[in-house]
């Protein structure tokens, strides 16, 4: 009876923590920004704009994403064969998992979870076009550890 109880708590313990891990703020457990660094995507992407994070689109975004390079936003971003596949591989794999939606947004800023926290209604129109903010995609204006996937709300400054 007393091993019984000891599994049942260990469950139930295990349990705890799955269900932390997939509402803490991360992507089931996984964050935003992986440990694994691809530097050939930080240093294409980042040289246009910041190298958004992989876990804040889900795969099948990244992949269209990835497949229109050539129309990237109205740019030609093209790269070699080999240097899209690196990419877009580590771009899948890291992927948010949190999209229940059958639609994969181009953008980030099209997402449902950036709409309800960015255009709910606390955050004044106004700030997108303020000279130190220019648009809603540019995540460091406000969130200063962005490149490095840190969107905690604790360091949110919100620029003049």
């Amino acid at each position: 009876m007393k091993l019984v109880k000891s599994l049942l708590l260990v469950t139930l313990a295990l349990a705890a923590v799955g269900v932390q891990a997939k509402y803490n703020g991360e992507d089931r457990g996984r964050p935003v920004m992986p440990a694994e660094i691809n530097a050939k995507m930080q240093a294409e992407c980042s040289g246009c704009h910041m190298a958004f994070p992989p876990g804040l689109l889900p795969a099948a975004s990244w992949k269209k994403v990835m497949t229109g390079l050539d129309k990237h936003f109205g740019t030609d971003a093209s790269l070699s064969a080999a240097d899209t596949k690196e990419i877009t591989d580590y771009l899948v794999k890291y992927g948010s998992n949190r999209w229940t939606a059958s639609t994969a947004p181009l953008r980030i800023t099209e997402s449902e979870w950036f709409k309800a926290k960015h255009l709910s209604g606390e955050i004044s129109p106004a700030v997108w076009k303020r000279e130190s903010v220019k648009s809603a995609s540019n995540c460091m204006a406000c969130h200063s550890g962005a490149d490095k996937g840190d969107y905690n709300e604790r360091n949110i400054h919100i620029p003049k």
